[in-house]
């Protein structure tokens, strides 16, 4: 019922999940992440609980791989269930349990696992596939956002469109990047449209916020202005209406 990316950079230390789907809020039920740790996306039949107890573990030491061995131990329907996951060192593993809804599977590479089902056909995820892998040069959150609309491109959901969401975490317990479209005709295009948007309004501010040491810094004079404007006046970076 849902594709996603969950990946690791390797130069900032960042981790992250996009994922879209067609039910609705789908940020609210199957991307998961720690700063340090690593980045989770629950799906299929979700079990949140996989991811929880996912991210619990990693943080005790063990890699992702381990981590999902053990996670699978705990649930007797596993075989609904499909989950991604990455750990801080970038290494990846990946589930797909027999009895998700075809067309199902999961692919993975160096600091990412990319996962499907109830999909059109395998070429959404070498679609995202091929997207992640070429756009190195880029940041984590634009990466996860082009390889969703690659994958929305190639085919993506077969029942159609509702949702989407891009999680990315850096340093802090909260998501440097936390965006989510809940219910759209189009909402792997609405994300990269409140993507842009947060990208000159949301992110400058995001960056000041208080740290785990220290009590932040405020934004820059341009920004505190740009933010005491009416929404409608502010500056709404590319493709922002």
């Amino acid at each position: 019922m849902t594709f996603s990316i969950v990946a690791h950079c390797p130069l900032s230390g960042q981790v992250g999940v996009a994922v879209s789907t067609a039910v609705p809020a789908v940020g609210a039920m199957c991307p998961f992440g720690r700063a340090g740790i690593g980045a989770i996306s629950t799906q299929s039949w979700v079990n949140p609980y996989l991811a929880i107890r996912a991210l619990d573990l990693m943080a005790s030491g063990l890699s992702a791989a381990v981590t999902l061995d053990c996670v699978l131990l705990s649930d007797d329907a596993k075989q609904l269930r499909q989950i991604g996951i990455v750990d801080a060192s970038g290494q990846s593993a990946v589930w797909t349990g027999d009895d998700c809804t075809g067309w199902a599977g999961d692919l993975q590479g160096p600091s990412f696992s990319i996962q499907g089902n109830m999909l059109v056909s395998d070429e959404t995820l070498e679609a995202m596939q091929r997207s992640f892998i070429e756009s190195t040069q880029l940041e984590l959150a634009e990466r996860l956002l082009l390889a969703l609309e690659a994958g929305q491109l190639a085919g993506g959901d077969k029942r159609g469109r509702q949702s989407a969401c891009l999680k990315v975490y850096e340093k802090e317990d909260y998501p440097a990047w936390d965006l989510r479209v809940d219910e759209h005709h189009d909402p792997v295009a609405e994300l990269r449209r409140v993507f842009e948007v947060a990208r000159v309004q949301l992110i400058p501010f995001v960056q000041g916020m208080p740290t785990r040491h220290g009590a932040g810094l405020p934004a820059p004079d341009e920004v505190l202005s740009m933010l005491a404007l009416a929404p409608e006046l502010r500056p709404r970076g590319r493709l922002g209406k």
